[in-house]
């Protein structure tokens, strides 16, 4: 008799559930990605340009006459550009440009070392920076402009170490005032260390700051991938008049070269603060599309 083999039955299979379909990919992120990459590579360009320090021309000494004379009634303050992290002066062409072509004649663009391993040394190295340039062209007052680490330094500088009898109005773009997260890694260099939320410097620029005279304008972005979370670039401090403002669809770097965010820093180094009843500067919050 022929043995037939034997297959056991097999059990009956269960579908398997069905995934949840992936969120769409945000196009505002995506066009904001595009962007970067296309500064980035614009702004490789421009890097070597900027590597050495901005060549400074001493203009001729006034007479004690005019010395004696508060310049800020005849012409705006000069602006100081101060960039961020691994990166130079060189950063701020289209916007030094902007600013030019809209009358602002005193422009400086300085130059922070790549080996700086404390901000609060940068800071008290831009004090003597703002000090020559006060003596340079006469005025007493600056405006600063600071990208990402460059605004934490000059705010140190402000909050810190005096500079708010120096410093006009402080703008910052992406700069991480509560700290930022991103990029762990990155935990080697001290400085980056110091940009972390609860650092000794963080901590430090949430102490108390009564009677503080400088302006801030924070220009913050939502999809700013180096600022985690992006609301850190903002400045809440019970002490300091600031405003902030929203900058939508741009990235960390699109921030010194985006039209519309130029335009709001002209308009912030142009406009007397808004006041009270009172007659004290107030903050706020506005946004750019």
């Amino acid at each position: 008799m022929k043995v037939l083999p034997f297959h056991p039955p097999l059990p009956s299979l269960r579908p398997l559930p069905s995934l949840p379909p992936l969120p769409p990919f945000p196009t505002a992120l995506l066009r904001a990605t595009a962007l970067e990459l296309a500064i980035l590579t614009g702004h490789a360009l421009l890097y070597p340009a900027g590597i050495t320090q901005e060549r400074r021309v001493r203009a001729a000494a006034l007479p004690p006459e005019a010395s004696a004379l508060l310049t800020e009634g005849r012409s705006q303050p000069p602006v100081v550009l101060l960039h961020g992290f691994a990166d130079n002066r060189s950063v701020f062409v289209p916007l030094r440009r902007s600013l030019a072509r809209h009358g602002r004649r005193h422009l400086v663009s300085l130059n922070h070392s790549p080996l700086t391993c404390d901000i609060r040394t940068a800071a008290e190295l831009l004090g003597r920076h703002i000090e020559e340039i006060r003596a340079r062209t006469g005025h007493q007052r600056v405006d600063i402009v600071g990208h990402s680490l460059g605004g934490l330094i000059a705010r140190y500088y402000v909050q810190r170490l005096g500079g708010d009898a120096r410093v006009r109005t402080l703008v910052t773009l992406g700069t991480p005032h509560a700290g930022t997260t991103v990029v762990p890694l990155a935990n080697v260099h001290p400085v980056v260390r110091q940009m972390r939320p609860g650092s000794a410097v963080i901590e430090e620029l949430r102490l108390p700051a009564p009677g503080c005279r400088t302006r801030f304008v924070s220009f913050w972005s939502d999809l700013d991938q180096l600022m985690t979370p992006p609301g850190t670039a903002r400045v809440e401090h019970p002490d300091l008049r600031a405003e902030n403002v929203k900058v939508s669809g741009v990235g960390h770097l699109g921030l010194t070269v985006h039209p519309a965010v130029a335009a709001g820093i002209r308009h912030a180094l142009t406009t007397d603060p808004v006041t009270d009843e009172s007659g004290a500067p107030v903050g706020g919050s506005a946004s750019v599309a």
